[in-house]
C-alpha cells in the first residue's frame, strides 16, 4: 500500500526519505499531509525560540563576602548579593 518516497524540504532544499513506517504512523495519527520539512529543519524549527542559558558574571556578596555568580554584569554602584542573602533581604 505504501512505499519509500523522496521529498524536498521547503526550508533547505534538502532531499529527504518519506519511509513506509513514516507514512504509516502519520495515517495511525490521522495526519493527511506529507511532512514538509526533513529531520534537521523539523528539530531546528521545534528548538527556535527555546530559552538560551544565561550568562552568569562573578561578583562578590555585599553582604557576607562570599564568591557568587549573578545573570548580570555588576556595575559596581549598587549591591550584589548571593542567592542566601538575596533570599533573607526578601
Amino acid at each position: 500500500m505504501y512505499e519509500n518516497k523522496t521529498l524536498v524540504c521547503k526550508e533547505c532544499g534538502a532531499e529527504f526519505d518519506f519511509t513506509v513506517q513514516e507514512q504509516e504512523f502519520f495515517a495511525e495519527k490521522g495526519f493527511t499531509n506529507e511532512p514538509a520539512r526533513c529531520a534537521d529543519c523539523r528539530a531546528a524549527r521545534k528548538n527556535y525560540g527555546r530559552r538560551q542559558p544565561r550568562e552568569m558574571h562573578p561578583a562578590i556578596c555585599s553582604a557576607c563576602g562570599k564568591e557568587t555568580e549573578v545573570p548580570f554584569k555588576p556595575s559596581g554602584d549598587k549591591p550584589v548579593y548571593c542567592s542566601e542573602c538575596y533570599s533573607k533581604n526578601k
